[in-house]
């Protein structure tokens, strides 16, 4: 049996900039955006290249905005994603070593949605 993870919730205040942070800045690709009934909204937003998507929206229990704190895309190249990420207008930190140098995995660069959930992005090289 398979346990695949496919979906996230981030819990937002505002999903319209939510969406549009996710979409415009960090480039996500707008699955869908539907209300299933009256006072419920679901988007779902899918990192390219992704296997799994976030879902944010109103009308769902996604707990409080904010309150997710290191959730990780993983990048073959931190250099090219940093600066697509920070020429989209994304506030991005510097890359950051978290290990020794030459270890896969350690190269980091961290940002934040308009809530304040938090983001890293990891660089592991799999070729």
């Amino acid at each position: 049996m398979d346990f695949k993870l496919e979906v996230i919730p981030i819990p937002v205040s505002d999903v319209d900039a939510a969406k549009a942070f996710y979409v415009n800045k960090v480039g996500f690709v707008l699955d869908h955006d539907s209300s299933v009934v009256p006072g419920m909204r679901v988007v779902q937003l899918t990192p390219r290249g992704s296997a799994c998507s976030i879902v944010i929206g109103e009308g769902m229990p996604l707990g409080d905005p904010g309150t997710v704190q290191g959730a990780q895309l993983v990048v073959e190249d931190i250099d090219a994603a940093r600066e697509e990420l920070a020429s989209r207008g994304v506030e991005i930190s510097e890359i950051q070593q978290l290990g020794p140098e030459g270890m896969i995995g350690s190269r980091f660069a961290f940002f934040s949605d308009p809530d304040g959930n938090t983001w890293a992005v990891q660089e592991i090289k799999r070729s």
